[in-house]
């Protein structure tokens, strides 16, 4: 496992991928305090900029923009962290290596346990990163209501947020396995991102596992009713599945090319 982790991360550190991630995340951290400026002064409104920061129902104080962050990982974030496990993952046959790395003396569930391993310290990485940067920018901005308190529960419930949404990428993974490349995942992805979205408007989204980080986030409003037990359930099941189908499908498919 050691040694399926270090070459896991060199490729990573060789690749453009984590820089892009660490700007996708920078600029939904940017977008957000950008919308908690505009929310503070209703007379800077920007056109249709505005108007969004209007309808996304946030107040401009911590509280507010803590919240706003957590939803931009909740969704958005489902894209970034999808990203890298079909990268992780789809590369191996996009870039022809998977018969050249199944033939080194390390085993298979070793390999696709230091894959999984990547995914989730990296989606954590990013989400401290936001959330370090979002209170760096709501300081800049001299947001109101702030207390330690505030501050605790918001970066909690955005880090309980990305842990959520990163475990529903696991199937991703299998998804770029069985496709062997991208093009099948990335389909897979917006698939149930659109399906999220669609469920979550009908009233279903509490017992649909890809729309609980969302309205665990509270992208449904502070009014409305968070997930219940059953829902982070449906999560963490969703996240094991594809683990484990993964690994089984690494260990037993016929890699021949």
């Amino acid at each position: 496992m050691r040694e399926a982790l270090w070459a896991e991360l060199l490729k990573a550190r060789r690749s453009r991928l984590p820089w892009l991630t660490a700007l996708a995340f920078t600029l939904a951290a940017l977008v957000c305090g950008l919308f908690m400026f505009i929310l503070a002064d209703p007379a800077r409104a920007l056109g249709l900029l505005g108007g969004k920061a209007q309808l996304s129902g946030a107040v401009a104080d911590w509280p507010g923009y803590l919240a706003l962050l957590a939803q931009a990982v909740g969704v958005g974030g489902f894209l970034i962290y999808g990203m890298i496990a079909i990268w992780l993952f789809g590369r191996e046959f996009s870039d022809h290596t998977a018969k050249d790395l199944l033939a080194l003396p390390t085993s298979r569930t070793a390999i696709v346990g230091a894959k999984f391993i990547l995914a989730a310290g990296w989606a954590m990485l990013l989400a401290v990163q936001v959330a370090a940067f979002g209170v760096l920018i709501g300081a800049l901005l001299t947001l109101p209501d702030w207390s330690a308190q505030i501050a605790l529960e918001g970066i909690g419930r955005l880090l309980v947020t990305a842990a959520l949404t990163a475990l529903l990428t696991t199937p991703l993974s299998l998804a770029a396995s069985l496709g062997r490349g991208y093009l099948a995942a990335v389909g897979a992805m917006f698939a149930a991102l659109f399906c999220a979205q669609v469920i979550a408007a009908l009233g279903f989204g509490h017992h649909f596992p890809w729309s609980v980080p969302g309205l665990y986030a509270g992208i449904a409003g502070p009014d409305q009713d968070r997930p219940g037990p059953i829902g982070f359930l449906l999560v963490l099941a969703v996240g094991a599945t594809g683990v484990l189908a993964t690994t089984a499908w690494w260990r037993r498919a016929d890699h021949h090319r």
